[in-house]
């Protein structure tokens, strides 16, 4: 008990956010009867008669402080009587008091036993605070089977397998004999270490403690071997329990249902003599992580009784499957809504490209009283991501910090990928710099962030500190890292890093790494080398690989091998339209409009429609939305006066204008024509017209950026004195005073 007396005078960070352990709570309810049943009688103080009954009602009230008093002012204190004022801490979640009686009862002198020792952990792993919790148990001269399940639970609680398995191997040493609730807190630490050895070494120590009956053990094992992957061994389990109730049945359900073995389910589904919520539930799940809409539909429709997690559920699988407004009436028509129910129609959203409706949702979530949580907090960082909404992503960055999550490695990175997606890389590196712990995701979220704004050598010297961290890289890291070597032109890194990742992480090259490889050979110019490079893979190409080629046939204005890849693209993905675009490209570039005319016949008999530009800025919190050519805006007359303005200036500073990026075989004036009215230019018109002069203007465009428009930003930011930044459908393009960051490299 002396060395906590040392930490407290020191201000801790401990961890915070640990839920409620119904196992924990089942093991203190005979405490607390035992705690409560004497402290009138044995309660003194100061000749007053009235203290116990005074203390026992303002710890039931929450009145800690209160409470506290009456303990300082009292000549004799029972051990009950702290044993009940630490668990009115436990259900307040009140750490400060909690301390403040540790400090006292040491102060004081009070002989603690193991019963109140014990009490103590509990209480400081409820709050949260591990380092104290495992101080107070580590100083314990002994330790019952409550003390040791205590911590091994908190432990398993909180994901630390190590600890979790560690303690419980010490409590075997020690000779106490674990319990039920033991061996069903260290089983989800064999699960989440994925360690089917520890797992049956540990599943034979239940055979022979007998509790292999018990419905919490068996349940734990199931759940066990099926996420160690051994869904045959959770099956026996299952199939000696002589007397299976509902928990037992569900738990097999879940365990086939979330490795895909749907049909299994159904099969174990139909047999269960009685079903409870859970065995709807766990069904539904399996038919919508497996993409069975119709099948989870109708068990939908169905069931008897619909939770807010049955909802929850189906609304994830229609957004999974883009049916976005079947999923928003049944989330309107919902009486009862959760956070994990706002979170999934959010996501729901994003998924779909719903950005805005995403962003009010969980402006509608707030002013419901809802607290949003990491899930939450990332799924709407990714809705500003996409948008390029930057002023709300920061108003979000605000929340997070309030609610206490810049810590979380999880909100952390995407926190990273908001700013790095909204052109602001400076303030992606800031809040990864912030981050007091780093996994291989927030590693890769800022290398990935430096990829898009073209910052390859940042992001290569980023890996190369990612390595040495001793942090591995994962198969994103690495499309990450070789994304870089593209976009800046770093073919000897991007060969290097290619080799690396099988070499050295074991890592299997994916179809996203051999695209890379690639485009990176191509955008070079080594066109002959990258063909070369598709004929020596081990696995056949699939579009997007001729794609990237394609792509680099026109920017090299390679016909011949451009009209080659497009007829392999046109057979593998018929209705794409991309592909056609891209070769008329190609076409237009030599002036073979007759080639242009049949390609264009070619998408018309195929019913092939050409995805129309269209970018987006964020001007005044609100994201407005430009398309080619858009005539429907309230302050048409300014934009286009605007351009027009600009037009002029622009071609007074030496501007001309790439009439190859029009594939119509028209006059120049008309092609120049067409070239001013595209959607990047509007929305770059709109935020001059409606943003303060020196403000920086971000774009986001669903494709890739043309040759002109990237000429024309280039004399815009020179006339107008401003920054502007365009994420296109590939990278960042950062311009300043008549220069982009990509150096014409894109």
């Amino acid at each position: 008990m002396s060395t906590i007396l040392e930490f407290m005078g020191i201000k801790l960070h401990c961890v915070s956010g640990i839920n409620h352990s119904n196992k924990m709570l089942l093991l203190l309810q005979p405490m607390k009867i035992s705690c409560t049943a004497n402290i009138e009688e044995n309660f003194k103080g100061n000749g007053n008669a009235n203290n116990g009954s005074s203390f026992r009602r303002l710890c039931q009230e929450g009145r800690l402080k209160e409470a506290f008093l009456v303990l300082q002012q009292s000549d004799s204190v029972p051990a009950c009587a702290y044993a009940s004022f630490l668990h009115a801490c436990v259900n307040n979640r009140s750490l400060l008091q909690g301390k403040l009686l540790h400090a006292h009862i040491v102060q004081s002198g009070f002989k603690t036993d193991t019963f109140l020792e014990t009490k103590f952990v509990i209480m400081y792993v409820k709050c949260g605070c591990m380092e104290f919790a495992r101080n107070v148990f580590d100083e314990m001269p002994e330790r019952n089977v409550v003390s040791w399940t205590a911590l091994i639970s908190a432990y398993s609680r909180v994901g630390d397998a190590k600890q979790t398995l560690d303690l419980y191997y010490q409590m075997q040493s020690s000779g106490v004999s674990p319990n039920h609730f033991t061996f069903a807190s260290v089983l989800p630490g064999c699960a989440r270490l994925e360690s089917l050895e520890h797992g049956r070494r540990i599943h034979e120590d239940i055979t022979r403690s007998g509790f292999e009956s018990d419905v919490i053990v068996r349940s734990a094992l199931v759940d066990m071997y099926v996420k160690c992957g051994s869904i045959e061994d959770a099956r026996q389990v299952f199939d000696k329990i002589p007397d299976l109730d509902v928990v037992s049945w569900n738990a097999m359900i879940a365990g086939y249902a979330q490795i895909g073995h749907v049909d299994e389910a159904r099969e174990l589904f139909e047999k269960m003599p009685k079903r409870d919520i859970v065995s709807w539930n766990a069904m539904i799940s399996g038919y919508v992580r497996m993409g069975y809409l119709d099948e989870a539909e109708k068990l939908f429709q169905t069931m008897p009784d619909r939770t807010v997690v049955s909802c929850t559920l189906m609304i994830t699988g229609y957004a999974q499957k883009g049916h976005v407004d079947k999923a928003q009436k049944l989330f309107m028509s919902m009486p009862e809504k959760n956070l994990v129910s706002w979170t999934a129609m959010m996501t729901g959203y994003v998924q779909n490209g719903r950005f805005d409706d995403a962003l009010d949702l969980f402006r509608q979530m707030k002013l419901a009283g809802v607290r949003a949580d990491r899930g939450a907090f990332a799924s709407i960082l990714s809705a500003c991501a996409n948008s390029a909404a930057l002023e709300q992503g920061k108003e979000i960055h605000e929340e997070i910090i309030i609610n206490g999550f810049q810590s979380d490695v999880f909100v952390g990175s995407a926190l990273i990928d908001m700013y790095a997606k909204c052109g602001c890389i400076d303030d992606a590196r800031k809040a990864f710099n912030s981050m007091p712990g780093k996994n291989t995701v927030s590693w890769t979220a800022m290398i990935v962030g430096y990829a898009i704004n073209g910052c390859g050598k940042e992001a290569v010297e980023l890996f190369e500190q990612m390595r040495h961290s001793g942090t591995s890289p994962d198969h994103v890291t690495f499309v990450g890292v070789l994304s870089a070597c593209c976009h800046s032109g770093l073919v000897d890194d991007g060969w290097k890093y290619f080799i690396s990742m099988s070499q050295d992480y074991n890592i299997k090259p994916s179809m996203e790494h051999y695209c890379s490889m690639v485009d990176l050979l191509g955008r070079s110019g080594r066109l002959n080398e990258a063909q070369d490079f598709i004929n020596k893979m081990p696995v056949k190409p699939d579009a997007s690989l001729w794609a990237s080629l394609l792509g680099s046939c026109k920017t090299h204005n390679n016909i011949e091998l451009g009209q080659q890849v497009a007829e392999r693209l046109c057979q593998l993905e018929p209705k794409n339209a991309a592909h056609y675009v891209l070769l008329s490209n190609i076409y237009a570039m030599a002036g073979r409009w007759d080639d242009i005319e049949k390609v264009r016949k070619t998408m018309k008999e195929k019913k092939v429609k050409k995805k129309p530009g269209c970018s987006w800025i964020e001007v005044n919190n609100k994201v407005y939305t430009f398309i080619i050519g858009d005539r429907s805006h309230p302050q048409l007359q300014e934009i286009y006066a605007k351009l027009g303005s600009l037009s002029r200036q622009m071609k007074e500073a030496g501007y001309l204008p790439n009439t190859d990026c029009v594939l119509h075989d028209v006059e120049e004036e008309q092609k120049e024509d067409i070239l001013s009215y595209h959607s990047e230019k509007l929305a770059i018109a709109f935020g001059l017209i409606n943003t303060p002069p020196g403000r920086s203007i971000r774009i986001v465009k669903n494709l890739r950026v043309c040759a002109d428009c990237h000429s024309a930003t280039k004399f815009i930011t020179k006339i107008v004195a401003r920054e502007i930044s365009v994420r296109d459908a590939n990278r960042f393009h950062h311009f300043k005073d008549g220069q982009c960051s990509c150096g014409d490299y894109w």
